[in-house]
């Protein structure tokens, strides 16, 4: 009975322990959920799980759906997060922290230990049970520890989350004013087409020079150059577009565009508190503070245990068939003769302190980004309204005065088509101003949440060749 009584002691910490540890439960859903409800709530997307065949045939399923019909901006976000595997993958990190974080709810595992003795015809058994008490003290400070490991893996796969919904946008910025740009080569085409065929019975007929019949074609040439770099450039950003929402094999031909970008708003976005509202949610302010408590968390683990390395306890019963069961308690204890943790502490505190100035710099540095982003956009604001507003309906009335004048038989047929050219160029203009609108505010939305990486290079106007000087097409 008193055999039967002591192994129910002895078990008794090791049953409480497992039914502690049924308490804590894996959750990937769960990690996941935090970056979910970011993307719905900043980007008006969803980044759903696709870890079973019922989660990936419904991604599939809103892929064709959106494919369907001409993609939009909200809809290139959209199928950039269901299809980039970058972010899966990130999402399974998520769930990855979210085990580490499990694994310190559990409580630390007792050791036991057995030995049999033998000395002639002695025989002596001995069991202990041994609890790392040390370990129990240090519990709550790496829970704390972990969650926050988990909070700030949540913060970098939002980071990602924004990289890939920006890049996304701006890809498909720049792959529907490439569209935009092709269309107007190949109106300029066909003008420069008819000015040199006109130039060239003209000049049959006796009625200009050889030298405006060889300008004429000149600019037919350069015409047909121009083309053929926007197609080059068309086709190489609606590639871009496709590697960033992630599109392949018949989805790459399915892939249609809206025949033009969105007009230049006729207000610029509300310029209060910008910065403010960038300091109280950018991902990377939010990170650095992330680091700051954690490592505040490990300041105050090393200040509980920075003397003692070891503390356990260990529970004995050693028998033996010729002296009575020994019964008893051992506690082992690192005497800190020569090391008294301090150097240990000391290094938390400067650590924390160190995160404590880094956290302010990153403020700092992303107060300046959306200054300059928003400085950005309003400046390529100013220009895209003042094409759309003054340029290209000056450029309209010359047009439409010089067709008077040419009726009136005032000018002539080449002063009418150096008139197009003029005003093909002013269309290029405004196009290439409202393309530079809509990247820089893509760049001003992503600067108010985290950094923009990359950004200059994507949000830089893309070189195209000059306007040909015989365009004849006709402003919007």
């Amino acid at each position: 009975m008193s055999s039967t009584m002591t192994s129910l002691r002895l078990t008794l910490p090791v049953l409480l322990a497992l039914g502690l540890s049924a308490c804590a439960s894996l959750s990937p859903e769960q990690a996941a959920e935090p970056v979910q409800r970011q993307s719905r709530d900043w980007l008006g997307s969803d980044l759903p799980l696709q870890r079973t065949d019922d989660q990936r045939a419904a991604a599939r399923a809103r892929t064709n759906a959106l494919l369907a019909r001409p993609l939009d901006a909200q809809g290139a976000v959209q199928l950039a997060l269901l299809n980039h595997r970058g972010l899966q993958a990130s999402l399974y990190g998520l769930g990855m922290a979210d085990a580490e974080r499990v694994q310190t709810l559990l409580w630390p595992n007792p050791v036991l230990s057995l030995g049999r003795l033998v000395r002639g015809d002695e025989r002596e058994i001995e069991r202990g049970l041994e609890f790392n008490l040390l370990s129990l003290l240090g519990r709550g400070a790496r829970q704390d520890a972990a969650a926050q490991a988990l909070a700030r893996e949540q913060a970098r796969v939002a980071q990602q989350l924004l990289d890939v919904a920006s890049q996304a946008r701006r890809s498909w910025v720049q792959a529907v004013a490439a569209q935009e740009r092709l269309r107007q080569a190949r109106t300029v085409l066909d003008s420069a087409s008819a000015g040199a065929e006109l130039a060239l019975r003209m000049r049959q007929a006796g009625n200009v020079s050889a030298l405006r019949l060889a300008r004429e074609r000149a600019v037919l040439a350069e015409a047909q150059l121009a083309l053929e770099q926007a197609e080059l450039q068309a086709t190489s950003d609606r590639e871009a577009l496709i590697r960033a929402i992630g599109l392949w094999g018949d989805d790459v031909a399915t892939l249609t565009l809206p025949e033009r970008l969105p007009d230049v708003p006729t207000d610029f976005r509300a310029a209060d508190d910008l910065e403010r509202q960038a300091v109280a949610q950018r991902l990377d302010i939010q990170a650095a503070k992330r680091d700051s408590e954690q490592l505040a968390a490990q300041l105050g683990l090393t200040r509980r245990t920075g003397r003692i390395n070891v503390l356990e306890l260990g529970l004995q019963r050693n028998s033996s068939n010729e002296e009575p069961t020994q019964r008893g308690v051992e506690l082992s204890v690192e005497l800190p003769l020569f090391d008294w943790g301090q150097a240990r502490v000391a290094g938390a505190r400067e650590a924390y302190g160190q995160s404590l100035e880094r956290t302010a710099q990153v403020a700092i540095d992303a107060r300046s980004e959306v200054r300059v982003a928003r400085a950005r956009a309003e400046t390529a604001w100013r220009i895209a309204r003042r094409h759309h507003d003054e340029v290209l309906p000056l450029a309209r009335q010359v047009s439409d005065e010089t067709l008077l004048r040419y009726n009136g038989m005032l000018v002539g047929v080449m002063d009418l088509l150096a008139d197009a050219r003029a005003q093909a160029r002013a269309v290029a203009a405004a196009l290439d101003a409202r393309r530079d609108y809509w990247l820089a505010e893509s760049m001003l939305s992503q600067s108010l949440l985290g950094p923009v990486r990359d950004g200059a290079a994507a949000a830089s106007p893309t070189p195209t060749a000059a306007a040909p000087e015989a365009a004849g097409a006709a402003a919007h």
